[in-house]
């Protein structure tokens, strides 16, 4: 049976004390509503609605890349009032998944599981439960004599017995068409002025509907956010669960607790990972690389065998294999770095194609360039790409030798197997197997010094 999703994201979150709304705050690369969203579409829904409020403006523009519709709650009066702000999208020979924006943590598996245990108790609703270590934020789930669920009372209204219960309700449930048609049946609740989807349980039991519970495995991936001591400790869950899936398939890292590696980043095998290492989008990184401490890399392609040494910075770029990567290199984003190429430190590339085997090992700018294969480039080495109004590009073809301290002063062309003399400036192209030096004749003035240190005394 097809299953069309309503995700409740109309709360203000207030909590947070943020003039960033709660569902757009950051959790590892993707905002906590993105998170959410990317659970619940990996069972392939019918249709998926977002329930959203006249503010929600933002998070609406946010999500218009998702195929979403959504829903609008005029005023703030509570769950239930929330889904039945939905209810003319809601197909009806669908089941029904209803859940909290701010659940970014449920595993998709666990989705997978939960209506998979719907279908084999044949119920009409069903409820997502968790053991809480500490129950006072959640509703307790209120079972009878013969263990059936009847109903869930709020942490406020609970008497003595009921607070100790530590069973909890998630705020996800699973309901069938027959269940659905009782929620507009909810009544107000008169000390908060707001209609709870809680009270659909008992109204399913009062009609002789059956509901069923799947207790969840573990209580993490189904704590909701509301503050940002809560958003830390699900930032700290994910960042977790990521490396251990690392780990597992064959990553090393030397120090797990100061790494963030985002969870669209993909890895191969054996791969060393030192401490303070940020990886970040949809980044890829081959098999066999060493990526040395405080490294950070964003969304780029890290090829086989390639070596990031320490405080390097990796910008939506492209590594190909053996190369070698600072320490303190700066690779700015649209740089691709050929095979076994090395560029070492204080080194920017700049939206430039390197190829094979190129080496720039030191205080060097390369932007807007392309440099061909096994070409040396030496210290101090820059593109003067820029003439203060337009990008202009320099082209350095094979097995070029630039001397250290040289500037290329684009648009020009460094022909083949040429040498650039040490502390040149380019303005002109350079015809392949040539040397070029532009340099002033050199002038000693004899015995300059000694008057210049007579005269000071």
């Amino acid at each position: 049976m097809k299953v069309t999703v309503v995700i409740l994201a109309g709360g203000l979150g207030t909590r947070m004390k943020s003039n960033t709304p709660k569902l757009l705050h950051n959790l590892l690369g993707k905002t906590i509503i993105e998170r959410t969203i990317d659970s619940v579409l990996s069972i392939n829904p019918s249709k998926t609605i977002v329930v959203v409020n006249k503010e929600s403006k933002n998070l609406i523009d946010l999500l218009s890349k998702y195929n979403l519709s959504f829903a609008f709650q005029e005023k703030p009066l509570g769950t239930a009032d929330a889904l039945m702000s939905a209810k003319e999208q809601i197909k009806d020979d669908d089941l029904l998944l209803l859940l909290n924006g701010d659940t970014p943590l449920i595993k998709p598996q666990t989705i997978e599981d939960f209506i998979n245990n719907f279908h084999s108790q044949g119920c009409n609703l069903s409820l997502l439960s968790f053991i809480a270590s500490d129950p006072s934020e959640y509703g307790r789930i209120i079972r009878d004599e013969t263990n059936k669920v009847t109903a869930i009372v709020e942490n406020k209204d609970c008497n003595e017995k009921e607070k100790q219960i530590r069973e909890v309700n998630s705020g996800i449930y699973l309901m069938d068409q027959k269940a659905f048609s009782l929620a507009n049946k909810i009544k107000i609740n008169t000390k908060k002025g707001e209609y709870y989807i809680t009270d659909l349980i008992s109204l399913c039991v009062k009609e002789g509907l059956k509901v069923s519970t799947l207790l969840a495995k573990g209580s993490n991936e189904l704590s909701g956010i509301n503050t940002r001591n809560e958003l830390a400790n699900a930032t700290t869950i994910l960042r977790q669960r990521v490396i251990k899936n690392f780990i597992d398939s064959g990553v090393t890292f030397i120090d797990t607790s100061s790494v963030v590696i985002e969870p669209e980043v993909k890895m191969g095998i054996d791969i060393i990972i030192y401490p303070n290492v940020i990886i970040e989008g949809k980044s890829v990184i081959g098999s066999s690389t060493k990526i040395y401490p405080h490294t950070r890399i964003m969304d780029s392609v890290i090829e086989e065998g390639v070596t990031i040494k320490d405080c390097s910075v990796i910008e939506m770029s492209h590594i190909k294999a053996g190369a070698s990567i600072g320490p303190f290199a700066h690779l700015r984003p649209q740089s691709i770095i050929g095979e076994n190429s090395k560029i070492g430190n204080f080194v920017e590339i700049k939206k430039s194609n390197l190829g094979k085997s190129v080496k720039a090992s030191h205080l060097s700018y390369i932007g807007d360039a392309d440099v061909g294969e096994g070409t040396n480039i030496g210290a101090g080495t820059i593109t003067c790409n820029y003439d203060g109004k337009s990008k202009h590009k320099t082209i350095i073809e094979k097995n070029v030798f630039v001397g250290s301290d040289t500037q290329f002063v684009a648009p020009v062309r460094i022909g083949e197997n040429s040498y650039i003399g040490a502390g040149s400036t380019i303005t002109k192209d350079v015809p392949p197997n040539s040397l070029a030096i532009s340099r002033t004749n050199q002038k000693n003035i004899l015995e300059w010094a000694k008057k210049k240190k007579d005269k000071n005394y």
